[in-house]
């Protein structure tokens, strides 16, 4: 089981997560999201912990930032929109158990220090802006670091506030470099 609660969405979004682990959930009804559920998930984070799971979409990110705005010290999990689509639908609910599970599994918490260890020169240094392939390269490597896709200063952001290494970047990027040979 898995030790914090895990907030999603949407009913079909929790019957996926439940299928892939032994979680307890919170849907927050898509934009429907009020200040009982807040409530609900600041008591969580308290209690347990919370790990946010929204779909990986622009709804998606904009739920998970509203929550993150208001409820500090909580974990994020990201999948895909590539592991996440399904006939034309992006979302948690179309993602394979096992996915579920290693996005979970991976979840990364916001640090509440500030931290600056990269800036906009690292993310043109490892091709992640201003590059033809820029948007694949941080859609690989947020998938391979288990951040999420996003656009450059968000990703730079995430980079920066998960707690990521530089080490771990290099390993990752190098990573995905082999895997393109």
């Amino acid at each position: 089981m898995i030790k914090e609660v895990v907030v999603v969405e949407g009913k079909d979004d929790v019957r996926a997560v439940k299928r892939a682990v032994d979680a307890e959930l919170i849907a927050v009804g898509g934009f429907g999201i009020n200040e009982t559920i807040i409530d609900r998930i600041r008591e969580a984070q308290k209690r347990q912990g919370v790990i946010v799971f929204t779909d990986p979409d622009f709804a998606g990110e904009k739920i998970r930032k509203i929550i993150s705005r208001r409820v500090r010290g909580i974990k994020h999990a990201y999948i895909s929109q590539e592991d996440g689509i399904k006939n034309g639908n992006v979302g948690v609910e179309n993602a394979l158990p096992e996915t579920i599970m290693s996005a979970l599994k991976n979840a990364k918490c916001e640090l509440k220090k500030k931290r600056s260890e990269f800036d906009i020169n690292d993310m043109i240094f490892w091709g992640l802006t201003g590059e033809l392939n820029s948007k694949k390269k941080r859609d690989r490597l947020g998938k391979e670091l288990g951040i999420g896709y996003c656009n450059t200063s968000q990703f730079l952001f995430r980079l920066n506030n998960y707690g990521i290494k530089r080490e771990e970047l290099k390993m990752a990027v190098d990573k995905i470099n082999e895997r393109d040979k």
